[in-house]
């Protein structure tokens, strides 16, 4: 018997595992949330060797993110599958599955020269898209059920709307990122426009938005874990962004910016 069955017979039955994935994923976000008062995440600008060897970082973003696509899609196509076929989950993994598409074979195309990624925490966002890519797709696909309205509820339309937002605020922010040096430049600049203008770790907020929205459209527990490990990791480094711009730039730097959520935080 493989492993994931055996887990599976210890938890009850699979989606009594899916649960519990979740909760466990909500605790982890916890945790992270306690380790990244003190650390900050080792890769791009705080980067360093005492995290294992340095892989391409064009090569890390394809390969780390690359199970949050094909996991879903096997969880269709091999797994016995009960709901994939209605209109709702349908769309709901296609905004999973489209957002890493993005961000695992479009986003590294269009790297300008980013610093590599250590090891370890390589091989942590591995760890964490095939996780979450089997737990929301097989969720999605087997176990999710929703009433015929379900696609004209407010959870439903606001939650999609909240991601495309979300997706599209995260995809301008980088645009500006990847752009704010002139050829032969080097070192940091101010990122400014789009959301920038409000905070400093706009792609994060653009991110957190997308998972928020999807949560509210999924209306489940491992789409809210999700959602919560997210923020519990990313809000945090937008953070650090803020206060590292802060003592960078200092009398330059927007003093009505906040790091992660506009005029709030």
């Amino acid at each position: 018997m493989e492993i994931s069955d055996r887990l599976i017979s210890i938890a009850g039955s699979e989606l009594e595992f899916i649960q519990w994935m979740a909760y466990f994923m909500i605790g982890n976000g916890l945790l992270v949330i306690l380790c990244l008062t003190v650390l900050k995440s080792p890769y791009g600008r705080y980067a360093s060797s005492n995290w294992g060897p340095s892989i391409n970082a064009r090569l890390a973003w394809l390969i780390q993110e690359l199970p949050a696509i094909v996991a879903p899609i096997y969880c269709m196509l091999y797994l016995p599958a009960n709901q994939s076929k209605e209109p709702a989950n349908i769309l709901l993994l296609a905004l999973l599955c489209g957002h890493y598409f993005q961000r695992a074979l479009i986003y590294p195309l269009l790297i300008k020269g980013g610093k590599p990624t250590p090891l370890i925490p390589f091989m942590l966002a591995f760890i964490f898209c095939l996780y979450n890519g089997y737990m929301q797709g097989r969720y999605l696909s087997h176990y999710a059920v929703y009433p015929k309205h379900w696609m004209s509820s407010p959870n439903y339309i606001g939650g999609i709307v909240l991601f495309l937002c979300g997706m599209t605020i995260n995809i301008h922010s980088d645009h500006i990122l990847r752009n704010l040096r002139r050829p032969g430049e080097t070192g940091y600049k101010i990122p400014r426009g789009g959301f920038f203008e409000f905070v400093s770790g706009a792609n994060f907020f653009g991110e957190c938005l997308e998972w928020w929205g999807f949560a509210l459209a999924c209306w489940s527990l491992p789409a809210f874990a999700f959602a919560f490990f997210t923020t519990s990791n990313i809000g945090p480094r937008a953070i650090h962004h803020h206060q590292w711009y802060q003592q960078k730039f200092k009398e330059d730097y927007p003093s009505n910016r906040k790091a992660l959520i506009p005029f709030l935080l």
